[in-house]
C-alpha cells in the first residue's frame, strides 16, 4: 500500500461527542497526527434507531466523508454504529476502518464476583455481535445487559458545561443493578462512547466497589499499530464537522476546545 501524504487525517466519526474519549487517547499516543473530528448530530441518538436506519445512514456518511477528507485511517468511535454497519462500511471503503466493540473480555479477567454488566445503547444490547462476544469471551461469568439510552443526552449536557445530576444518571443507568445477580455486580463494561463523560456520576451511582471499563484506550492502540510506521505532519489546525445545524453544533466549542479542536464546521 502506498505510503499517505504526511497531513492525510484520521477520521474519528461519532454519533455525537462521545468520540472525544477516543480523541483524548489518541492525543496521548499519537500527538502528531491530523485529526478530523466528524459528529452526526442530526442524527443523534442513534440507539433509538433501527438496525437498517443506522447502517444506511452511517455507510452514508462515510462514503462522502472519505471522498471529501481523503482520510489514511477511519475510526468508527460509537459502539451502536460499530456492531451494526462495521461490515458495510468496510465492504464499501477501501479505507482502513477501526471499530468499537464492548470491552467484554477484558472485563471478564477482571471480574472477581463473575457478575458484569453491559451498559450500552437499546441497539448495541439486541445485536448479535454481543452475543458472539458473549459466547466467546464471558466463560462461567454471568452477563447483564441493560440499555440506558438516557446516558447519552446526559453525557452530551455534562460536555456542553450543563450540570448533570448524580440521581438522574443513577436513574437512567438503575436497570443493569436491578436484574438477577445484579446485587454481585462489581464491573461494569461502558459500551458507549458518551459513557466515560459520565464516569464520575456512575461511580458515585453504583458505589465504590464497581469497577469500570471501556474501550477508547485499546481503539487508540489500534489506531496507532495500523498506522506504525507512517509520516504524519499537519498542513492545518485539526477541525471538527458536524451534521445538522452549525448553531447547534457550535455550542460545543468549548468541549472541543479542551480536545484541542477550536474550528467547528457544518458537514
Amino acid at each position: 500500500m502506498d505510503q499517505p501524504a504526511q497531513d492525510s487525517p484520521i477520521l474519528l466519526f461519532d454519533s455525537g461527542v462521545g468520540g472525544l474519549t477516543v480523541l483524548g487517547e489518541l492525543r496521548e499516543l499519537l500527538p502528531q497526527a491530523p485529526v478530523i473530528y466528524a459528529a452526526d448530530m442530526a442524527g443523534l441518538p442513534y440507539g433509538a434507531k433501527s438496525e437498517a436506519e443506522i447502517a444506511a445512514r452511517v455507510a452514508g456518511l462515510l462514503g462522502r466523508m472519505a471522498e471529501r477528507y481523503q482520510p489514511r485511517l477511519i475510526c468508527i468511535a460509537c459502539n451502536t454504529a460499530s456492531t451494526i454497519a462495521l461490515g458495510m462500511v468496510r465492504d464499501v471503503l477501501e479505507t482502513p476502518i477501526v471499530g468499537t466493540v464492548p470491552a467484554i473480555k477484558p472485563a471478564a479477567k477482571m471480574t472477581r464476583t463473575g457478575v458484569i454488566g453491559l451498559l450500552g445503547t437499546e441497539a448495541t444490547m439486541r445485536q448479535a455481535y454481543v452475543d458472539e462476544l458473549e459466547r466467546e469471551f464471558v466463560g462461567d461469568c454471568t452477563l447483564l445487559r441493560y440499555g440506558a439510552n438516557n446516558l447519552v443526552a446526559l453525557g452530551e449536557a455534562k460536555l456542553r458545561g450543563e450540570s448533570v445530576d448524580v440521581d438522574d444518571v443513577a436513574r437512567a443507568a438503575a436497570g443493569l443493578v436491578l436484574q438477577n445477580h445484579g446485587e454481585r455486580l462489581d464491573t461494569v463494561i461502558l459500551a458507549c462512547t458518551h459513557f466515560p463523560l459520565l464516569e464520575d456520576e456512575l461511580r458515585q451511582a453504583f458505589g465504590e466497589g464497581v469497577a469500570f471499563i471501556h474501550g477508547a484506550e485499546g481503539i487508540a492502540r489500534r489506531i496507532v499499530s495500523l498506522t506504525e510506521g507512517q509520516d504524519f505532519a499537519r498542513s492545518a489546525p485539526d477541525f471538527a464537522v458536524g451534521t445538522g445545524e452549525l448553531a447547534d453544533f457550535q455550542r460545543l466549542a468549548p468541549a472541543f476546545a479542551r480536545y484541542g479542536i477550536d474550528d467547528l464546521r457544518a458537514f
